[in-house]
């Protein structure tokens, strides 16, 4: 798929909305009024993939106009007037209207600025076990989709507190980012300044024609790794939109998360399945590999969720051995480590990449983010093909009793009718929340305990410390807090509380305690020798 010398960013990226924009209500008219109407062959002729997508697909009847404006002039002077894209979830909502409609429904049992690190929220002893990294400042479970935006720049740990809801009623509002928040200018105290540009890849799909494969610098894209985060920032409007997970020209489902397809290429789809998941992604490369895109199996959500509900590095680090900085010109700033809890450490040695030190230990610890796809894999549900949407995003009836995919992700507790019984039709709504309820307490429980025992290791290491335990043993004890670390704080960021895979949560949680107790008596043995010699 060899692309063309006057290929521009704004048409292959693939990343106009699917459909009709709003207005008259037909692509002919609102294709004229957006700069009149062009012969899709003029457009082929240098756009090849996008021919090879659009060709025979359900959308191949709409012009390329429907998405794209600014076309004759485009047409004239193709290296000099760049056309205009529309990025607007509204487009595809013209044609969509049920499941448009549908995404920007409030969850409301999603409640907002939970904070983990409470008492009673999911990890109540996170300042002390994350000091002293940002997310100690403020960590939240997350909400619905039309908030991913909004919530990653409003957070604390992001720019400093500097961007703030209008108001009170703002919590609430799903529009567009700067109709909700407002850039004060002023830098709160208590605060982390992490935001970078890949962190925001996952949240939104409006940078789609301003960034090369892989955030690299150096590629001619508006934004790269290194860009600075408040123009990146106020470049953006949508959270994540329809044309993430569905192709607009050939209307497949896809995925466009650079890192995703970067790991699926290295490790493959399911990369613990004998066939390492062969067939399920077939990568479309636009311009030399300044872009790419995956396309899936119709009916195959799994990847497209897998989009950002993984484990990912997304900022710089530094190399545990060596001590060296990895910055965000390197490529592990933006890199999807695709593995399972069990060895994800491992992985993270292989690249030598580590987050943070701990304020007390010094140990070198890997921040997880919400590595659902990776627990889910070998699962009960998995085995059976369940994909994320079966559970998620249930079948509903519109107001003529046509059925659609709704597009408000849900929680299947919360929709244990629509999103279970279908499977288990011979159980009952309340049997079935009895039993997640079972194994998410369950699951709660062996995360205070690790959460414990990984408190008594810190502690007992400033006490190993001050009596002047040597540095090897000091080392030793290090190590004992990075592998009980990981096999914890997965659970604390993975959003299941161990339903999505519960033998993996409980062999994981139960080896994090073990590993932690013997860091502990490694330490303590080290202080009664020391004791006993003088």
């Amino acid at each position: 798929m060899g692309s063309k010398k006057f290929i521009i960013a704004a048409i292959v990226g693939l990343a106009g909305a699917a459909l009709v924009l709003g207005g008259t209500g037909t692509p002919e008219a609102d294709a004229q009024s957006r700069g009149g109407s062009v012969n899709p062959n003029q457009c082929f002729a240098c756009h090849s993939e996008v021919k090879e997508l659009h060709t025979g697909s359900i959308h191949a009847s709409l012009s390329c106009n429907t998405c794209h404006g600014a076309m004759e002039a485009h047409v004239r002077n193709p290296r000099q007037n760049r056309p205009t894209t529309s990025l607007e979830l509204s487009t595809c909502g013209a044609c969509h209207p049920d499941q448009y409609d549908s995404f920007y429904q409030v969850n409301y049992d999603a409640t907002p600025r939970n904070e983990k690190g409470l008492p009673t929220g999911r990890s109540p002893m996170q300042d002390k076990l994350l000091a002293p990294h940002g997310f100690t400042k403020e960590h939240n479970e997350p909400r619905a989709h039309p908030f991913m935006l909004i919530d990653q720049i409003a957070v604390d740990r992001f720019a400093g507190g500097r961007y703030q809801f209008k108001d009170l009623f703002a919590t609430a509002r799903t529009g567009k980012l700067w109709d909700v928040l407002v850039d004060t200018g002023k830098i709160l105290p208590e605060h982390a300044q992490a935001g970078n540009p890949v962190c925001l890849q996952c949240k939104t799909s409006d940078l789609i024609l301003d960034w090369a494969y892989m955030g690299d610098p150096g590629k001619g894209a508006k934004f790269d790794r290194t860009s600075d985060v408040h123009a990146v920032v106020k470049a953006v409007q949508n959270p994540m939109g329809c044309i993430q997970c569905h192709d607009p020209h050939s209307a497949k489902p896809r995925v466009i998360r650079d890192a995703l397809i970067d790991a699926v290429q290295r490790d493959g789809a399911r990369p613990y399945a004998e066939d390492k998941g062969k067939g399920m992604m077939e990568v479309v490369s636009f311009r030399n590999d300044f872009r790419k895109i995956g396309l899936v199996p119709q009916g195959n959500s799994n990847l497209m969720c897998a989009q950002c509900h993984v484990e990912y590095m997304c900022n710089p680090g530094f190399e545990p051995v060596s001590g060296d900085r990895v910055p965000m010109t390197d490529r592990r700033s933006n890199h999807f480590p695709w593995k399972s809890a069990k060895d994800l450490l491992a992985h993270f040695d292989d690249v030598k990449f580590a987050d943070f030190r701990h304020a007390v230990t010094g140990a070198p610890l890997v921040k997880l983010q919400h590595p659902e796809m990776e627990t889910y894999w070998g699962s009960v549900h998995e085995r059976a093909g369940v994909q994320c949407h079966d559970c998620h995003m249930p079948q509903k009836t519109n107001a003529s009793g046509k059925k659609f995919t709704s597009h408000k992700v849900v929680r299947p507790l919360h929709s244990i009718e629509a999103s279970c019984l279908g499977c288990h039709p011979d159980s009952t709504a309340e049997e079935l929340a009895y039993i997640v309820e079972g194994v998410r307490n369950y699951t709660k429980g062996k995360m205070r305990k690790a959460e414990a025992a990984i408190g008594e290791l810190i502690d007992t290491f400033a006490a190993a410390q001050k009596a002047g335990v040597s540095e090897d043993v000091l080392n030793q004890a290090r190590r004992q807090h990075s592998v009980s670390h990981v096999l914890w704080e997965w659970w604390t960021a993975e959003n299941s509380d161990g339903w999505h895979n519960p033998e993996l949560a409980k062999e994981t949680l139960i080896d994090s305690i073990v590993q932690a107790k013997k860091g502990t008596e490694i330490l303590k043995q080290a202080m009664a020798q020391k004791a006993a010699a003088k």
